[in-house]
């Protein structure tokens, strides 16, 4: 049963960090790197010209007060777990979820916003910039929903009493793995206010 436990991850490592803190690292820094190839490749792109203009869907800025909401709702689960209050635990992770869902909906309108805007990705309607919105945008709700994966396997685990002050491996990357979606956001909005 311990090989077991080791193998999930469920033991404090004592030797150093831990290999799947060490995997989320090496993953973070991977989608950090795309994420900077992307927006390099925008400012590089916009400067040849050819460029078009539109105005960004608003609910781009309501996405981003989402999407700070649900790393606070997700601090907060990892405080309950800290705390052994397993039921704050389970709430906060169900609105982290829900407001994750919300999030999702929101860039999927905002993508409908830009159609009816004709702006489109790919194809001979298309311009580049759009292209680039879309991409920026949907590589972002990807690895979102990847998140939503992972949050729903945290509250399955929560809902086993696998998650608790003495078993906080799964809460703590969980959390480090989400604040970092919604940190890469912000520097989403942020870039394409300033860059739009």
């Amino acid at each position: 049963m311990d090989m077991v436990a080791k193998s999930l991850g469920e033991e404090n490592n004592t030797g150093g960090i831990h290999p799947l803190k060490f995997t989320l690292s090496l993953l973070i820094i991977s989608i950090i790197m795309m994420f900077a190839a992307f927006t390099s490749a925008y400012l590089v792109r916009r400067a040849e010209g050819n460029w078009l203009e539109f105005d960004l869907p608003n609910i781009l800025l309501i996405n981003t007060v989402v999407i700070a909401l649900s790393s606070v709702t997700m601090q907060l689960a990892h405080n309950a777990a800290a705390q052994d209050n397993i039921a704050r635990l389970r709430l906060m992770l169900y609105l982290t979820f829900g407001l994750g869902i919300t999030f999702l909906i929101g860039q999927w309108n905002g993508w409908a916003e830009l159609v009816s805007n004709n702006v489109y990705f790919g194809g001979e309607a298309s311009n580049p910039s759009g292209s680039f919105m879309y991409v920026l945008t949907g590589v972002h709700g990807f690895h979102l929903i990847t998140g939503l994966i992972y949050v729903a396997v945290v509250i399955m685990s929560s809902l086993r009493y696998k998650v608790h002050s003495k078993n906080m491996l799964r809460i703590q990357l969980c959390t480090i793995y989400w604040h970092f979606l919604g940190g890469l956001w912000l520097y989403l909005y942020i870039f394409l206010r300033l860059n739009h």
